[in-house]
């Protein structure tokens, strides 16, 4: 998977080595172990995806991690890119809208003796206020626009990457704060599951009551 990554782009020895170094299968089903290491999307519970291997690493070089950063991660998940957030950054904030994903993330990650992450089940759109301002911002599914609250929430010099755009398609995006403004990087296409959330996607029970 390393050998790929490199291939593919990634460059960042830390990211590399975190990701060499977590086991990746621990975070999905036994019976999708095969499946763990390839680069493409594995289904997790909850009608959720452990994303693929390239895109993990991408969003996670982008970042640009430093070991004191604080960082919001809107998407537990599994709790596969938590864990490597919280080896390269000070400590980690993030937040999922499923609290079957967040409890079985949460002992999954503590039993393995990560004691810098901080765990909440809600609406990820409107971000973690209390807990602001962020250094870096990572969202793990697709918004319409980027949500208001979380630019709120990222300090100045701040970095978040985002996939941003319709409900299938979308552009991965890196956005830098400074001084009020906003430089944004494209880093690729991509395709995530919708954010779900008042300041995101509204859930698909609701978005197809509007359609009719």
């Amino acid at each position: 998977m390393i050998r790929r990554l490199e291939a593919q782009g990634i460059t960042d020895k830390r990211v590399l080595e975190v990701m060499g170094r977590i086991p990746r299968h621990l975070f999905i089903s036994n019976a999708l172990w095969d499946h763990a290491y390839a680069d493409h999307p594995v289904p997790i519970d909850c009608g959720q995806t452990i994303s693929q291997p390239y895109i993990v690493a991408l969003m996670t070089q982008a970042l640009q991690l430093e070991k004191g950063d604080r960082v919001l991660e809107i998407g537990t998940g599994s709790g596969y890119q938590t864990a490597i957030l919280a080896e390269l950054a000070q400590h980690v904030y993030t937040i999922e809208r499923f609290a079957e994903l967040s409890e079985k993330a949460r002992k999954l990650l503590t039993d393995a003796g990560y004691t810098n992450i901080s765990f909440r089940v809600g609406d990820g759109t409107l971000g973690w206020p209390e807990e602001a301002p962020f250094d870096k911002i990572i969202v793990t599914a697709a918004a319409p626009d980027v949500p208001p609250s979380l630019l709120e929430q990222l300090a100045e010099g701040g970095k978040m990457v985002i996939p941003v755009g319709g409900r299938q398609l979308q552009t991965l995006l890196a956005l830098t704060k400074e001084h009020d403004k906003l430089h944004r990087e494209e880093l690729c296409a991509c395709s995530f599951l919708p954010l779900i959330g008042r300041e995101g996607w509204p859930d698909q029970e609701t978005w197809l009551q509007h359609l009719l």
